[in-house]
């Protein structure tokens, strides 16, 4: 019973999954029984899904990222024009990376040493992370059908058995390890602490500025390798990559339980959401609705979670 009490957030969100999973099962059994939807599935839902999993350490801090789309656009055009300097997938994912780095180092700056707030200082970021990936592309898209002969295409978004893409063992894998340091990691105690109450933390010594500094690096640097992920699994580069997929993310956050005030969260739930929003559109459209609600929904779904979340806060206070 203790065990069911500690976790009953995630045995919540699993139960949300299963039901919006059989819903559409029922609503349409002739896609939801085949292989090929949730092929496509772990296809899409990683290249938010790894965003969303390490967005979950900046929301438990009780602050925002809005810059991460434009850092994909960004790191998704260093990685092509790397890769057709030298020829090496390798050189271009180190590329992308550590623009991811700095981006997420500039964040890191305006907010923790600037003092500006996280939802301003991103905004602009965003946009001129944004600009800066358009005026280095000058809206000229970059072919990499080359890079499928690397071995590092295969590693990256290659397929197991011709049934299961890479990118989903990323997620995975990813989702395990981020899992464990939000939870079994002095690290993840940290942000839960300064989550919770940010004087707290700094009167039991922790060194909130940078516990901060590095989840928004890290924010950074997911987001650059996810423009890798994006630009390989369809071979090309556009500079408009990276656009769509922050209110999915967010969506994802939020219905997995992490509250947006900070201090509560859970890397499953995270998980879970980002199944349940990853499959959203596909179920709508599947069960005869049109596709046009599906933002529709997605607010619905982020406003009803924080509303239930800060009741359910008020309540317990």
């Amino acid at each position: 019973m203790a065990f069911l009490r500690q976790h009953k957030l995630d045995f919540s969100i699993f139960a949300v999954m299963l039901s919006v999973f059989l819903l559409f099962l029922i609503g349409s059994p002739s896609v939801f029984m085949g292989w090929d939807i949730y092929y496509s599935f772990m296809s899409t839902i990683p290249l938010f899904g790894l965003m969303a999993l390490t967005m979950t350490f900046v929301v438990t801090l009780g602050l925002i990222d809005l810059s991460f789309p434009s850092v994909v656009a960004l790191g998704a055009w260093l990685f092509g024009t790397v890769f057709h300097l030298t020829n090496s997938v390798f050189l271009a994912l180190l590329a992308a990376l550590t623009i991811g780095l700095i981006a997420g180092a500039i964040n890191a700056f305006l907010i923790v040493k600037i003092n500006i707030p996280s939802l301003v200082a991103t905004i602009g970021t965003m946009f001129f992370f944004r600009g800066l990936a358009n005026a280095l592309a000058q809206g000229k898209g970059i072919s990499l059908t080359e890079a499928t002969d690397s071995i590092w295409y295969h590693i990256l978004v290659g397929r197991i058995a011709e049934m299961v893409p890479m990118q989903f063992i990323w997620f995975v894998v990813m989702g395990i390890l981020l899992g464990l340091l939000y939870k079994r990691h002095v690290f993840g105690a940290h942000v839960l602490a300064i989550g919770d109450n940010e004087a707290s933390a700094e009167m039991m010594g922790i060194n909130v500025g940078r516990i901060k500094a590095i989840v928004f690096i890290q924010m950074g640097i997911m987001a650059g390798f996810c423009g890798v992920l994006a630009t390989l699994e369809v071979t090309y580069f556009w500079p408009t990559m990276g656009e769509g997929v922050l209110l999915t993310t967010l969506a994802a956050v939020f219905i997995g339980g992490t509250s947006v005030y900070g201090g509560r969260g859970t890397m499953f739930g995270s998980f879970a959401g980002c199944l349940i929003i990853g499959s959203l559109e596909a179920g709508i459209i599947a069960i005869g609705l049109s596709g046009f609600v599906v933002k529709l929904i997605f607010g619905l779904i982020i406003t009803l979670s924080v509303s239930l979340y800060a009741m359910l806060m008020k309540k317990a206070t």
